[in-house]
């Protein structure tokens, strides 16, 4: 297996395991749909986790197995590549990235479909595929130019150049950055703590950012309209409104 995907303590950790650098190539991308979607399904995953190896969480596209492809191949995977990634920001729940040593290429591109990234202090992330003659195809001029503003989007994806992880805090393209041998813990704390919350809740504000964000302040804000109104048919809003009357804020347990 490229990938496989462990559960304890209600978090779903996704590890790929690809060596040496944790290459992306097909049989790869498909598993980590295929993973995405398993976790978005099983009720005993309540915030995921996704992890590499020490010395890359993922360095990019199998460039070698790229290079026999044609234009009419690449016309149909394309859409297979986007689809798999597309599968982990879709998760139904909340996602970590714990990112140590290179993110480059799709590797950048699948930590920025995550919620939150974490990152090591000598971790280096980029989008260098215009080194190649091509632009990032699995989601990073559309995704990363939402998260870190479409100027800082193409000074990265114009020039291919890495960012250390000083930088990548500061331009937002990471959330935290920890000692190397401290990512995977504090991403599974982050987590762990994530998936003791009110799993509908915490769907139906990703889906109400998410889709926000996607489209205009009105939609937007029926979305988030329809979502808040709908949760009161929830068991989680009973329990936690009974708690905070009853007991204070902050102390409600959900199932």
């Amino acid at each position: 297996m490229t990938a496989y995907l462990e559960v304890a303590e209600g978090v779903g950790t996704i590890r790929l395991d690809r060596p040496p650098m944790n290459a992306l190539d097909i049989a790869t991308q498909d598993r980590i749909k295929e993973l995405a979607e398993e976790a978005s399904r099983r009720d005993d995953v309540r915030a995921v986790v996704v992890r590499g190896g020490d010395k890359a969480f993922a360095a990019g596209a199998d460039i070698k197995e790229m290079q026999v492809m044609d234009h009419a191949a690449m016309i149909v995977r394309s859409r297979a590549l986007q689809d798999s990634f597309t599968a982990v920001a879709r998760i139904p729940k909340p996602v970590v990235a714990a990112v140590t040593g290179y993110a480059l290429g799709g590797g950048c591109e699948l930590a920025l479909c995550a919620d939150f990234r974490i990152a090591a202090d000598n971790a280096k992330l980029g989008q260098p595929e215009i080194l190649l003659g091509l632009i990032p195809g699995a989601g990073g001029t559309q995704r990363l130019a939402r998260l870190v503003g479409p100027s800082k989007a193409k000074d990265l994806i114009f020039t291919g150049r890495q960012v250390k992880a000083e930088e990548a805090l500061a331009i937002g393209l990471v959330d935290r950055v920890v000692p190397a041998a401290e990512v995977y813990e504090q991403a599974h704390v982050w987590a762990a703590k994530l998936a003791q919350g009110p799993a509908l809740a915490l769907r139906a504000a990703k889906e109400s950012i998410d889709v926000g964000l996607e489209t205009d302040i009105d939609t937007g804000l029926a979305v988030e309209r329809n979502w808040f109104a709908g949760l009161f048919a929830t068991e989680d809003r009973e329990r936690g409104m009974r708690s905070f009357v009853e007991e204070g804020p902050g102390k409600a347990k959900f199932l």
